[in-house]
């Protein structure tokens, strides 16, 4: 649903998006660009730039020329140019920023097979004709996914997306392995009456497009506002001592979790004061082996060879010390000298964070003698009174 800002007007026409996109409507704040070259003039003789970005179906994004010179704005519904027919979008990004954006992603606005071009505002007709193609599609995804089950291909259709003339339709599926559809192709066709593209994607690409709620709490961030896909490994579970659990490291789409790559470079860095694990310390006592490490505080525990039970806690700049009296080929007499000698405070002070007032202040006072103050009431009560005695 889109604010009041982006809703059309009387005549039909969108109005667009006032608040540059950033209402916290879903038609504005999923994958948007703040535009932050809105309110900066051009140098003087310099054309504005004729580059537009348009968002579709799940946040599919393609950039178009505006060669007709119309006025838009974000959050304007407009017909673009497609291979066959035309597509219904929302403008996302306008001006100079989609220069810079079409730069990074090494799009040039020259390029006619790529950047194709915007025919007009969408009128209230195109509007009616792409939402009642839109309805369409969940009724279509489940008609198609009982038509791969009866074929027996092991693929699994996520998505259906129609163009915004209603001429065609594209299927969007995952397959571990190649599938031949081609008679599943025939089917559809048969089936729903229109032409039929069917479009392999990633299972990220898949949980991008489907968005949803992460273990953190939080929507997808493939899904809000990460464009790319950076590989990750396992190496990167290792180097922040995560247990390797695969079902607390995997995310939606059954793949590692993106966010292990977004601290990594911290710990890498953090690393580098830290000796190899594999590093033995050599002293007249015996042979010592690192057992574990605490990036954050800076220290290592080390166990001699045969007394695995017994750990000593060292810091890094120990550990160095000990590492090059080793390769000048001395022994220190023991790791115990070395040995951190402060004691850890375990105990917790508590703070009271509401003052002085107590956490009960609210609550109706006990009544302790309340038995006894019962009894009493009842002996008054059958007291006779001074004025019956006279």
């Amino acid at each position: 649903m889109s604010c009041n800002s982006c809703s059309t007007g009387k005549d039909g026409q969108p109005k667009g998006c006032k608040n540059n996109g950033t209402c916290g409507t879903d038609s504005c704040n999923k994958l948007t660009v703040f535009d932050w070259l809105a309110n900066m003039s051009l140098p003087q003789g310099e054309e504005p730039f004729v580059g537009v970005e348009v968002r579709f179906k799940n946040g599919r994004k393609q950039y178009y020329k505006n060669t007709e010179n119309l006025t838009l704005s974000i959050g304007d519904i407009v017909a673009t140019q497609a291979k066959s027919g035309h597509d219904i979008g929302m403008v996302t990004l306008t001006g100079e920023l989609v220069r810079v954006q079409m730069k990074r992603k090494k799009i040039d606005i020259n390029d006619e097979e790529n950047v194709l071009k915007i025919y007009r505002k969408a009128s209230q007709k195109d509007i009616d004709i792409w939402s009642a193609a839109r309805d369409k599609e969940e009724p279509m995804k489940v008609k198609a996914r009982q038509f791969a089950i009866d074929l027996k291909l092991k693929m699994k259709i996520s998505d259906i997306e129609y163009q915004g003339d209603a001429s065609k339709a594209t299927f969007y599926y995952t397959a571990e392995e190649r599938v031949d559809f081609r008679e599943l192709i025939k089917v559809f066709a048969r089936e729903f009456r229109t032409r039929i593209e069917m479009k392999q994607v990633g299972f990220r690409q898949e949980a991008a497009r489907l968005g949803g709620i992460g273990s953190c709490g939080r929507e997808l961030c493939c899904s809000t506002w990460l464009t790319d896909f950076r590989s990750v490994s396992t190496s990167a579970a290792r180097y922040q001592q995560l247990s390797l659990n695969p079902l607390k490291l995997a995310g939606q789409c059954g793949k590692l979790k993106c966010c292990l790559n977004y601290e990594l470079d911290a710990y890498l860095d953090a690393l580098k004061a830290f000796p190899k694990n594999d590093t033995k310390l050599y002293t007249e006592k015996g042979t010592a082996v690192c057992q574990k490490t605490d990036i954050f505080k800076g220290h290592l525990w080390y166990a001699y060879e045969g007394e695995w039970m017994n750990w000593h806690v060292l810091t890094t700049d120990q550990v160095a010390e000990i590492i090059e009296k080793n390769k000048a080929k001395e022994k220190v007499a023991s790791l115990e000298e070395y040995a951190s000698l402060l004691v850890e405070d375990t105990k917790t002070e508590f703070e009271n964070v509401v003052g002085q007032d107590s956490l009960t202040r609210f609550d109706s006072p006990k009544r302790k003698n309340k038995r006894r103050n019962n009894k009493g009431k009842q002996r008054r009560r059958h007291k006779p009174h001074n004025n019956a005695k006279k």
